[in-house]
């Protein structure tokens, strides 16, 4: 029934499983891949024919992870998987991000890639899989797919790297890098690091495009024995003659507009060029307008790129390594907690900084369970950014992976959650683009959260390089313009402080960059990261050493875990108490940190002092601030530390004679007190006659002490045998005379005592 094809190799000490011909067989490729106990299904399908009008190639990638492949169900209401989480977003990009290229120019057939995660084994991370999974699946399709590509995720320790770590290994690790790769060059790179060196973060890309060759390799073989018989497509270029012509219109006016520095003149000017092609070729058909315009797009591409490779020449006059002008300027919001302006030439970025509290801890709910994450950093990119009009509304997948590269770039130089217990949000919205905005978020999120008072390791910048690639001839470009983006053939994202890269990234539009060309990216990348660290410190030069007065205060403290419970009290009583009387929140975990955060310094002070009353012990001598809770005849009891209550005795309020308690203290009356004693049984006494209650001070007691009495001597009490009324102890009075009990009653004849014991109770 089923034709399987089957290959299997080792590969970082687990077995990589591709399979095809059993499931999913009416799609034009589908593979089960399969490392360790992590399966990802992928199934490729590609329309047969290309949509009237198409002038784009239509490639969507989904990728989605069953709950059912962990044993979960989904957590909320539906209880089913529904729209794309944050991860499957990046996935997905992950995914498309190096297949794209490897299309032929001119191939418009729609093409969706599903990759599906069926079984997870909570180690084995399903992104390398699934993009393997794609590959293999593009491959064997027969689509006209310049393939495969491997892909590879590389870990760094002890000066070691490691190939495809588990999760826990990963933690422990100083990067977190995915590389996919043709057998010649790399397509794309993604990692977050902990300020590694240049030479080092090449090495793990170098390493991992070495291990892709293996899985390469596995696809190959798999595609030997079931690919699918190649498409046969036209793709031949006979435009010649027509190209020539378009060049004769607007050739001039094309190379006039990219002389333009200002963005929008040069956007006018080659506005005007293209309308001026579009009058030229009213009359033709349409399928010749459409190619007209897409030549005209290829002409502007070679104008520029011939200008920057020929001659060095830049769209806005820069030299290929020069920076545009930076301007830094932070707390200009006066209630945001951190804020920041980043402007770097027609780029600009508003970034602020929010603290929060625990509860303000994003839930993530996936294949790994929920957990927790207490830095968040989203990206805008409203459509006034780029002088245009457009949707407004929830972000995309650009968007998101914007989001997440700054993210990655700022999360290694965070302080620890015990060093600096708040919830971090930073929120980026680009106002103008003109360049890498992800990195001007890079650079802007930095500076807010040192304006907020962040206490980072090290500050970071970002950086964004661009590539002209004609066979051998290359120039690496430093701060790209959105239309050196947009025509040159790579995107190379770095981000790092003073010490080393925290993150790279890495998209080109080519079949590919070497190991020569990233070597130079890299080392210009390090001196332009340094120039824009520079300009920010013109703005803000360290991290601000006191919080936002807008800011939510945190104050931890450690109590024994036994004592736990007495805090919360039953049902939470208590400590629903403290926060309703004080105004500051109380969370507490399982190890006894307790974390007390308010705005209101006082409040978390009035906090602090009650839970210190509840855990700790009254020290004889010392004294206490307390409030009058209850009034009795022969004194007052005061509550003190928090949850303590202590007798002041009548003889213990002032040091001349009181006859009534409610002479001197009423019932939630403040006063200061000393401890006196506290007994064996817990009890403890109180003085208010020694303390200045006006100054909390120690007063000498002038009282003198009292004349202790001599045991045994009981005054008044007399003798004791003679207890007057009571007897003798031998003669208890009235009790009956002599307490001896006297000759035990005879039994009758029966055996039964008199008046005693039934019949059917017989006697020995």
């Amino acid at each position: 029934m089923f034709d399987v094809k089957k290959v299997e190799i080792e590969w970082g000490g687990k077995t990589l499983t591709l399979e095809t011909g059993r499931i999913a067989r009416q799609a034009d490729g589908a593979v089960l891949a399969t490392y360790g106990e992590t399966v990802v299904l992928c199934a490729v399908t590609a329309a047969k024919s290309v949509k009237e009008g198409q002038d784009f190639f239509p490639l969507t990638v989904h990728y989605q992870e069953k709950y059912s492949a962990a044993g979960r169900i989904p957590g909320g209401f539906f209880k089913r998987e529904r729209g794309a989480t944050e991860k499957e977003t990046l996935v997905s990009r992950l995914i498309d991000r190096p297949v794209r290229p490897l299309f032929p120019e001119g191939f418009y057939n729609e093409i969706n890639v599903i990759a599906q995660v069926l079984s997870y084994d909570g180690e084995t991370e399903p992104d390398i899989v699934a993009i393997v999974a794609a590959s293999a699946a593009l491959t064997i399709s027969g689509v006209p797919f310049m393939g495969p590509i491997g892909a590879a995720r590389v870990g760094f320790k002890d000066g070691e790297y490691q190939l495809n770590p588990s999760l826990s290994e990963a933690a422990e690790g100083r990067l977190d890098l995915v590389v996919a790769a043709t057998q010649d060059a790399v397509m794309m790179v993604e990692s977050e690091a902990k300020e590694l060196t240049e030479e080092e973060m090449l090495g793990a890309v170098v390493f991992a495009h070495q291990e892709s060759r293996k899985v390469i390799g596995a696809i190959i073989d798999l595609a030997e024995q079931a690919a699918k018989d190649p498409w046969e497509i036209d793709l031949s270029d006979n435009t010649a003659d027509l190209k020539a012509q378009i060049k004769g219109i607007v050739g001039a006016d094309i190379a006039a507009a990219y002389k333009l520095t200002d963005k929008s003149a040069r956007s006018n000017a080659l506005n005007a060029a293209r309308d001026k092609v579009k009058a030229a070729f009213a009359e033709a058909d349409g399928q010749t307008l459409m190619t007209a315009i897409k030549i005209t797009k290829k002409l502007e591409a070679e104008i520029v790129r011939t200008a920057i490779l020929k001659d060095g020449q830049r769209i806005d006059g820069r030299t290929t390594t020069q920076i545009r002008p930076i301007e830094a300027m932070v707390g200009f919001l006066p209630r945001t907690h951190g804020s920041a302006l980043f402007t770097r030439g027609e780029t600009q970025a508003i970034c602020t900084t929010t603290l929060g509290t625990k509860d303000a801890e994003q839930m993530v709910d996936g294949l790994d369970g929920v957990h927790y994450g207490n830095f968040m950093l989203h990206y805008n990119f409203p459509p006034y950014s780029v002088g245009e009009v457009g949707r407004f509304g929830a972000p995309g997948r650009r968007e998101i992976g914007h989001g997440k590269l700054a993210w990655r770039a700022l999360h290694p130089v965070l302080p620890s959650k015990e060093d600096f217990p708040y919830t971090i949000r930073v929120l980026s919205d680009i106002t103008e683009s003109n360049g890498s905005s992800s990195m001007a978020t890079v650079c802007g999120g930095c500076l807010s959260m040192m304006d907020a008072g962040v206490p980072l390791t090290r500050p970071v910048s970002g950086i964004a390089m661009g590539l002209i690639l004609e066979g051998k001839e290359f120039t690496v470009l430093s701060d790209i313009l959105g239309d050196e983006d947009h025509l040159g053939d790579m995107d190379f994202k770095v981000a790092g402080t003073e010490e080393g890269i925290t993150s790279l990234q890495m998209d080109i539009k080519v079949a590919g960059i070497t190991e020569e060309i990233m070597k130079v990216a890299l080392a210009q990348a390090k001196e332009g990261r340094a120039h824009i660290l520079g300009e920010m410190k013109k703005g803000l030069g360290e991290v601000r050493s006191e919080l936002s007065a807008h800011a939510p205060r945190i104050e931890t403290m450690q109590i024994d875990k036994s004592k736990i419970r007495d805090i919360i009290g039953t049902g939470g009583k208590v400590i629903r108490e403290i926060v309703a009387e004080t105004g500051a929140k109380v969370d507490i975990d399982d190890d006894g940190v307790i974390k007390i955060s308010s705005s209101d310094l006082s409040q978390i002070e009035a906090a602090k002092a009650w839970i210190l009353g509840i855990v700790e012990e009254a020290e004889v001598g010392k004294i206490y601030n307390g409030k009058v809770v209850n009034i009795v005849d022969f004194g007052a009891f005061v509550n003190f530390m928090g949850g303590k209550d202590g007798l002041v005795h009548v003889s213990e309020m002032r040091n001349e004679r009181v006859e009534k308690p409610t002479d001197v203290v009423s019932e939630g009356q403040e006063v200061k007190v000393k401890v006196l004693e506290i007994d064996n049984r817990g009890k403890v006494r109180l003085s208010m006659r020694v303390v200045d209650q006006e100054t909390g001070e120690e007063l000498e007691d002038t009282r003198p002490p009292r004349e202790p009495r001599e045991k045994g001597d009981r005054g008044p009490r007399g003798d004791r045998n003679d207890r007057g009324g009571r007897g003798d102890r031998g003669d208890r009075g009235g009790r009956g005379g002599d307490r001896r009990r006297g000759p035990r009653p005879e039994r009758n004849d029966d055996g039964d005592a008199p008046g005693g014991l039934p019949d059917f109770i017989t006697q020995d």
